[in-house]
């Protein structure tokens, strides 16, 4: 593991051994990616991005972790109340408040992710960042483009679920 890979794992090292955060294993959430693969995919990236930029990279890979932490069968209308790009984040940042002490920046950076579609608007530029690098990692795993899963292998992070629903 490289040294960013390892301060990302000092930075995120309690979210990474939650057990809600590991569960987002069990729900795809773009094409075949989980929600576990992709919230480490952009909070990594994010994490990188700010400390190049020299932001707040704790904030950035928190929310960026957290972003998508809604723990629910996104295709289940049943499990969400409305439209599920514009009622996640709110679900979100409940769920995040229940496994950690959250900074108002990370709050904004989880509730802002999906501007301009929902949300707040967001309030740093850690916020900003995170719902850049969200848009992009989303298009590249639609795409087919990259396999966010072997990040999450290379950081021995193991999901709660085996297989995906």
């Amino acid at each position: 593991m490289n040294h960013a890979m390892q301060e990302f794992v000092r930075t995120t090292g309690d979210l990474l051994n939650c057990r809600q955060v590991r569960m987002m294993g069990r729900w795809k959430h773009h094409g075949r990616v989980t929600t576990l693969d992709h919230s480490l995919f952009v909070a990594y990236l994010s994490f990188r991005a700010a400390r190049a930029l020299g932001l707040d990279a704790a904030a950035a890979a928190r929310g960026g972790l957290l972003h998508d932490l809604y723990l629910y069968d996104s295709r289940d209308k049943s499990a969400h109340p409305g439209w599920q790009c514009f009622d996640h984040p709110r679900a979100a940042a409940r769920n995040a408040e229940g496994v950690t002490e959250l900074t108002q920046k990370e709050r904004n950076i989880i509730l802002s992710h999906m501007w301009p579609l929902g949300g707040q608007l967001p309030r740093s530029w850690e916020a900003w960042l995170v719902d850049v690098v969200d848009t992009l990692c989303a298009g590249l795993e639609l795409a087919g483009v990259c396999r966010p899963q072997r990040l999450r292998e290379r950081l021995g992070v193991r999901p709660l679920a085996a297989a995906c629903v």
